[in-house]
């Protein structure tokens, strides 16, 4: 499928690349919308095509007493209000057949968890949906093993797949990215995405909180945006050290629109 038949990139200029950012979870009312408002003003200041992303719960944690989210049904509500307060589309992860047509009646993306790639049934549901479906890379796998991710999608009737890079473990506690699995990924005939910050996270830390190095944020970034990446991740987050899921790795929202720039500058010179 060409990346101009996604409804949302048909604007996408060929010096440019899109965006998924929000933060890492709905974990109240009033942090998602100042996100996309802040997002939504850099985007169109940039001709960036923007997605607004956030997980309307979080399944994947380390430990029980980790905050999960604040009841489905309330974050996707407010992931619908952003989607209509600014007229943009947004993703969300699921985690399990039965939320696949939940999220669906809320969101315009469904996104499968690096964790999940691989689990058929979770696929199949996606795709029936009929939304946009975006996979995100095993941790555990090379680019060119996602064909038969995406295969599933596209054998349940759905075209409109997405594959997200994400890094591969290294060791126990810690990820590294092979650059080379974008045009893998792009050789299966989907959108790539470059996860920026998932890719500095470090799991499976002692404590059973998930440690990053969100100072490498730029560096992963432009050298994605070199790889000729079509799409961007990024989560952000007003106040990262006080965030409720992945602050150790996420970007601060003040640094936004300076890593904007150093991207689109790279794309630009690139192209």
């Amino acid at each position: 499928m060409n990346i101009a038949d996604f409804p949302f990139l048909k604007s996408l200029r060929n010096d440019r690349f899109f965006l998924l950012a929000g933060p890492c979870v709905i974990e109240n009312e009033e942090t998602p919308f100042i996100v996309a408002e802040k997002l939504v003003q850099l985007t169109r200041q940039y001709d960036i095509p923007y997605v607004f992303k956030g997980s309307y719960r979080k399944a994947n944690r380390s430990r029980l007493d980790s905050f999960t989210g604040i009841g489905d049904e309330k974050a996707l509500r407010i992931l619908k209000n952003i989607a209509t307060t600014y007229q943009i589309p947004v993703v969300t992860d699921i985690h399990s057949v039965e939320e696949a047509q939940m999220a669906a009646d809320y969101v315009d993306i469904l996104q499968i968890p690096a964790f999940l790639c691989r689990q058929t049934e979770l696929l199949v549901a996606a795709a029936k949906t009929g939304k946009i479906v975006n996979i995100k890379k095993g941790q555990f796998l090379s680019g060119s093993s996602m064909k038969f991710a995406a295969d599933k999608i596209r054998q349940s009737g759905n075209q409109q797949v997405m594959l997200t890079e994400r890094g591969n473990m290294f060791g126990y506690q810690d990820l590294v990215v092979d650059y080379r699995n974008i045009p893998a990924m792009q050789q299966i005939g989907a959108p790539v995405i470059m996860d920026i910050t998932h890719s500095l996270q470090q799991p499976n830390q002692e404590s059973g909180v998930t440690g990053g190095k969100p100072e490498l944020i730029s560096l992963i970034g432009k050298a994605a945006i070199a790889s000729g990446v079509d799409g961007i991740f990024i989560e952000t987050h007003p106040d990262p050290a006080n965030a409720k899921s992945d602050g150790a790795n996420m970007l601060k929202l003040d640094y936004f629109e300076g890593l904007l720039q150093q991207l689109v500058k790279v794309r630009e010179a690139v192209c």
